[in-house]
Formats: structure tokens, sequence, C-alpha cells
């Protein structure tokens, strides 16, 4: 049986290039034979479908899940109406087929316990968000910190030494089969 992927999230300010780090890691992480899940936090209202499209009409006329599938790929879009909670990361994380990965990287969800990595850039002039947050186990910064943290600092401007960290620091393996 396998065991359940690894969870890491990234943590910092709007604009401090969480998003820019983890595309850059994705594919540094699948070089390396991992099979990676995204969920991101969105803090609005927003659509993957658009007007017009078969699937937003569905969706709008009272769908309450709306699945899009090809040959290539296919999304769940599951309606819940006005008034509910901000989406649970855990209860989330039941959609995504276990089976097929072997991390999860979400951006967002500073509200629950799982690790995370803060981004930092101390020009954006924001604070830093560690020991605030238990969760950090590492800071990615654009400059040196003064003073330094206890926990490991990562170079921001180096995806691969963060990948690199990812990997050693959450014992990752990757789900192909090993030979025997």
């Amino acid at each position: 049986m396998k065991k359940p992927p690894a969870l890491l999230g990234f943590a910092a300010f709007s604009g401090t290039g969480k998003t820019t780090l983890i595309e850059q890691l994705i594919p540094l992480l699948r070089a390396q034979g991992l099979r990676i899940a995204a969920i991101k936090h969105a803090h609005h209202d927003f659509d993957i479908d658009h007007p017009g499209k078969d699937s937003y009409r569905l969706r709008k006329a009272g769908a309450q899940q709306t699945l899009v599938a090809s040959n290539r790929r296919w999304a769940l879009i599951t309606e819940h109406g006005d008034g509910l909670d901000e989406p649970n990361l855990f209860e989330l994380l039941t959609h995504i087929d276990t089976e097929h990965v072997d991390l999860v990287l979400v951006e967002g969800f500073k509200h629950e316990a799982f690790p995370r990595i803060e981004l930092h850039r101390p020009s954006l002039a924001h604070p830093i968000l560690f020991p605030h947050d238990a969760n950090i186990i590492a800071i990615a910064c654009d400059e040196k910190l003064m003073p330094v943290p206890p926990i490991p600092m990562l170079d921001l401007n180096h995806p691969q030494a963060v990948a690199s960290f990812i990997i050693a620091t959450l014992k990752i393996d990757s789900g192909k089969e090993q030979p025997t």
C-alpha cells in the first residue's frame, strides 16, 4: 500500500512570488521522478470556465457538479453556493488521486497546520512570518536576513536548491517502481 503523498505549502504576502516559485519547482521536481499535484486557494470568486462554453452553460443552468473531459484532461467543477466557510485543505485533499501523486504543493491555506516554506523579500517591507507561524520549516529569501533565523535559509533565486531541500527534508520517494 502506497503511503500518502508529502504535503508542502508556501507562505508569503501577495506579490512575493509564491506562484512563480511553485511554477519553477514543478519541472525540477518532476525531473527527479516525482509526481506533483498543486492546490491553490483563491481569495475571490473565480471561474475556470468561460461564458459561451457548454460546460459554463450547464453549470449556470444549475448543475451542482460539471465534469469536463477529453482525451488529454478532465476537470470537475463543484458549486458550493453562497455563504459557506472557506474550503478546508484536508477536505480538498480527498479529491486528489493520491495513488498517482508523490507531493502536493499548496499555495494559501495559511490557517491550517502543515509544513510550509516562507518566501520573504525584504525590499517589499513586509514583516517576516516566522516565528509567528510554527509550521514554517525554512525561509526562502532573496537577501541575507539579520539576525539569521534558527531554521534553514534558502536562496529564493535558486529554485534547484529549494527543490533539493524539499526532497531531502520531506524524504520523498518517487512512485516509480524500484529495481529489485
